[in-house]
């Protein structure tokens, strides 16, 4: 715990660094490199403690690609779903890489970024999750070309693909199943490339994941087409590295206890609420109770959590692993003040980095 005023999300340097040895490790044992995927996180405060054990960052907009360049440095890929004619230069200027998304946008402004590498989103057609909102793969998507003939028709104009396909997979096996699967059937194109991004989703930094199999299957993939692999971790990167610091505000008896915090799932955890799981709450102990937000919305529940001691009004309450999809997604929903963002070295100092106020949530409307 930490004495800084809640919320707040709290990032531990200790914990981050299990991440980082671990990428370390996998880009040294399997010659890929590894990129920060900053749609997943993007606390530029953490970025120099993480910059020697990664390779650079990866974008999805041109705001994340100027931070990755500015705030990171080393390699930067630059990719969107579509850029727009005001970014495509600026974006060009940032970039060591730029991909598009389709041969379309290809077609459009592949010329203006000949003087950098430049690649192709290739959908396989499948992948690892389980959501059809964030299926890469789902029936009419529009993320990334998949047509062999469309493909080999950029070859000329390309040097490597990017494929995103897997979501939380910690299943070594089913990545190397569909691994393989990717080699039958578009092999005769990649050992054309130069390099190939894997895409992010594999959790490999999980209790208990085989990382050197991991390491030998990259290495393998790279060695028969000749490649550069590229992994884009995000989840990976900061997994069980950071908490939601909470309060307690009201405690209330409806049938079942429910203690009302200082935070909220909409607001500050957003990802909890659009794929219907439960946040990382305590689970020790004889006395239960619903931790729910302070918001108007009737579902604004971070779940259910057991404590050794009944609650009382005041009593901090820490939600774990709550770095990813978070402080990139909070919001001002209800005017409920943004968690600050503070920083636990290795030392045990805590440090507070931002906090937020009313201005900037003036600032951020009209």
């Amino acid at each position: 715990m930490t004495d800084l005023q809640t919320p707040h999300y709290l990032i531990d340097l200790a914990r981050l660094r299990r991440n980082m040895e671990r990428i370390a490790h996998l880009r040294e044992a399997s010659g890929a490199k590894c990129l920060l995927a900053l749609k997943c996180f993007a606390t530029w405060s953490a970025f120099d403690f993480m910059r020697p054990f990664m390779d650079g960052t990866t974008s999805s907009s041109l705001f994340e690609l100027r931070l990755g360049r500015e705030e990171f440095g080393k390699e930067t890929h630059a990719y969107s779903v579509a850029w727009a004619d005001h970014e495509i230069d600026e974006a060009i200027g940032y970039a060591d890489k730029i991909i598009f998304n389709s041969l379309g946008q290809l077609d459009r402004f592949g010329e203006k970024a000949a003087g950098i590498a430049t690649g192709l989103r290739l959908n396989p057609r499948f992948s690892t999750s389980g959501f059809d909102l964030a299926d890469p793969a789902r029936p009419f998507s529009r993320l990334g070309e998949w047509d062999p003939a469309r493909l080999n028709a950029a070859l000329d104009r390309i040097s490597g693909v990017m494929i995103h396909y897997n979501c939380e997979n910690g299943d070594f096996a089913l990545f190397d199943q569909q691994l393989t699967r990717i080699e039958r059937e578009f092999g005769a194109f990649l050992e054309k490339l130069d390099w190939v991004s894997l895409g992010g989703g594999i959790h490999f930094t999980g209790e208990g994941y085989p990382l050197d199999d991991l390491a030998r299957r990259l290495r393998a993939f790279a060695d028969r087409f000749g490649v550069q692999v590229y992994l884009e971790p995000g989840e990976a990167s900061i997994t069980n590295s950071t908490s939601l610091e909470v309060t307690v505000l009201d405690l209330i008896d409806n049938g079942k206890q429910v203690a009302i915090v200082d935070s909220s799932i909409e607001a500050h955890m957003l990802d909890l609420l659009i794929y219907r799981e439960t946040a990382k709450l305590p689970q020790e102990g004889a006395h239960e109770y619903q931790i729910a937000g302070k918001t108007c919305l009737a579902g604004d529940i971070f779940g259910d959590a057991r404590f050794a001691q009944p609650l009382k009004i005041g009593d901090r309450i820490s939600i774990a692993d709550a770095a990813g999809y978070t402080m990139v997604k909070k919001n001002w929903f209800n005017g409920v003040n943004m968690p600050a963002i503070a920083i636990r070295d290795e030392g045990g100092e805590t440090r507070l980095i931002r906090s937020f106020t009313y201005d900037d949530y003036k600032d951020s409307l009209s």
